[in-house]
């Protein structure tokens, strides 16, 4: 359930970066590359699978253990690594990690080929998001970064946090997308 929620919203999060204006393409190189991510999520999030009847109608012993395994799902820091490929087309159109989102806007802080900064914004139904994106190319083949957001759904706050390192493999991606 936890991999489920952080998926969803760092492909929610990460996407929005890409939603309105420009950024400068990071000065990196097209290929396969790797990315090393760490996530971290703090905070409650709220049980929009669940109704509000059914969860009325749960004893206080019911209601807790669920809440129980909420919280054990969450646990601590999850390091993954996974694959991805860069292609020119996606350095044009600002696509090197996600899709243009309509429910989300982003403010520039700054952008070079080196770095860039934005303030992103997401409103979708009950759950609103705000944070921050940080994007370095530290050479051609490595890249570090960060995600800092604060989402409320139905009233309850969710810290994210999602760490990255990339470096780059090669020129030829294969299967990877």
């Amino acid at each position: 359930m936890r991999t489920r929620i952080l998926f969803a919203l760092m492909a929610l999060c990460i996407s929005s970066m890409w939603a309105a204006d420009r950024i400068i393409p990071p000065n990196i190189k097209t290929g396969l590359w790797e990315m090393t991510e760490t996530h971290t999520m703090s905070g409650m999030p709220a049980m929009p699978s669940i109704p509000p009847e059914a969860l009325a109608r749960m004893t206080p012993e019911q209601r807790a253990q669920m809440e129980e395994r909420m919280k054990s799902a969450m646990g601590g820091p999850k390091t993954t690594t996974r694959k991805y490929c860069v292609t020119k087309e996606k350095l044009e159109k600002d696509m090197v990690f996600g899709e243009n989102r309509p429910e989300c806007t982003r403010t520039v802080i700054s952008s070079s080929s080196t770095m860039t900064e934005v303030k992103v914004h997401c409103q979708e139904k009950d759950v609103t998001s705000d944070g921050t994106f940080k994007f370095e190319a530290l050479s051609s083949d490595s890249v570090k970064g960060t995600m800092r957001m604060v989402t409320n759904s139905h009233g309850h706050d969710m810290n994210i946090g999602f760490d990255f390192l990339s470096k780059y493999l090669g020129p030829v991606c294969g299967d990877v997308k």
